[in-house]
């Protein structure tokens, strides 16, 4: 079965101290998203495994950097939608099909995954797959 890492992008990026420093240094988080995308994208190539990233788009008009085909999946909400909302109903609809493995330090987002039959990870364990 394909494994499969949902990774709750905000999360990981304030649960991180270089990466929360890289939020603060300006430009809306820009430079922190942009790391964190290209970590989960080294450790998706090195590894027999597929990467989601999820953020809150919160509506805005978020335009990602161009990708290549072999590039991770990012996603950001829509408007009146939250990044858990979206995590929460992938891991429901593909938790049969793929060995889904959520990351994210919201307790809630992970016991609701739980109970989808998704895996429930802390983004320090996330970190000690990844390096």
């Amino acid at each position: 079965m394909e494994k499969v890492y949902i990774v709750d992008g905000h999360s990981v990026i304030f649960s991180t101290p270089e990466l929360r420093e890289y939020h603060g240094a300006g430009k809306q988080g820009e430079v922190a998203r942009n790391e964190l995308l290209r970590t989960l994208t080294d450790f998706q190539d090195r590894n027999d495994v597929k990467v989601i990233l999820v953020f809150d788009g919160q509506g805005r008009n978020n335009k990602p950097e161009p990708r290549q085909e072999m590039d991770i999946m990012v996603i950001y909400s829509r408007a009146r939608q939250t990044a858990d909302s979206v995590i929460e109903r992938l891991a429901a609809k593909y938790a049969e099909r793929y060995d889904i493995n959520v990351v994210s330090n919201d307790r809630a987002v992970l016991d609701t995954v739980s109970s989808s039959g998704a895996h429930a990870m802390s983004v320090r364990s996330m970190w000690e797959v990844v390096d």
